[in-house]
């Protein structure tokens, strides 16, 4: 049984990437709970709304080229963007993380005889090779990553991509970190997001400034269990990003800022996109 004393000593800053005692998407009650946010239209939480993805699917076919592309959606969660892009004559491969996502997405790539091929895989375990056109990672889960695992998918995507192959993804620039944190707070509930079951939810977020990094943190008590979820989440200029793509053998790099529509919860002014290819 937890002490007061213990819930007191729970959301003090942690070590840098110290890893929390729990993953949301793995967990059968959490991750049916996502699957509602990304599917809510009117949302920018798990997923952008629908007429920022149908206008972000567009700029990307523009910047890629119109012919016919083999694409790999990586962390599609309920395809949202791998539907509209095979709709448009694209082959496509979606990769996500979560069961509940994966199985969503390829129920209605079946009900509208759409030939997409979702798999149920970290990708970080991609072993793909010279299979792709695009590769494409969107809603900012480059700077979710430790450097490791960051270097990890760098390596996975170069070896998936043809030679000359794009891959595009975007990140929360550096711009205005500050803005980005959030204030400590706690929730007490019946049933809610982190449970189906009583909960108490103790959050906040811890700024890192020589590594550009806010962590996020959530620690959610029941009955039985005290878990701690931990979303380290970092912040790029581009003189970053083109020192860790070109370190992993990427190159024509180019950056846009302000893609995203005005309005957005996200602010499009925090959100650049990145274009890149492999090396030939």
């Amino acid at each position: 049984m937890l002490k007061v004393k213990d819930i007191i000593n729970l959301p003090q800053k942690p070590e840098l990437y110290q890893k929390g005692t729990a993953m949301m998407w793995t967990d059968s009650y959490i991750s049916k709970q996502l699957l509602d946010v990304h599917l809510n239209p009117d949302l920018d939480l798990a997923s952008r709304k629908k007429k920022t993805i149908d206008s972000t699917v567009e700029w990307i076919l523009d910047k890629a080229g119109k012919r016919k592309l083999k694409i790999l959606d990586l962390g599609c969660g309920p395809g949202l963007y791998s539907q509209l892009l095979a709709k448009k004559g694209h082959q496509v491969t979606g990769v996500d993380f979560s069961k509940h996502s994966i199985k969503y997405a390829a129920k209605t790539a079946k009900a509208d005889n759409l030939d997409i091929e979702y798999r149920q895989q970290n990708y970080l375990e991609l072993d793909d090779q010279e299979k792709f056109d695009l590769v494409i990672l969107i809603f900012t889960d480059f700077g979710v990553l430790t450097p490791d695992d960051r270097s990890r998918l760098l390596s996975n995507i170069h070896r998936a991509l043809k030679p000359g192959g794009t891959f595009l993804f975007d990140v929360l620039n550096d711009k205005n970190i500050d803005q980005m944190m959030s204030e400590k707070s706690w929730e007490i509930s019946e049933k809610g997001f982190w449970r189906e079951n009583p909960y108490l939810a103790l959050s906040d977020s811890f700024y890192y400034p020589e590594n550009k990094v806010v962590l996020y943190q959530h620690c959610v008590i029941d009955e039985d269990n005290c878990d701690v979820y931990r979303f380290w989440t970092h912040f790029f200029s581009h003189e970053d990003l083109s020192a860790i793509l070109s370190k992993n053998r990427f190159e024509h790099i180019e950056f846009h800022d302000n893609v995203l529509p005005e309005g957005d919860a996200t602010n499009h002014r925090c959100v650049t996109f990145c274009i890149t290819s492999k090396t030939t």
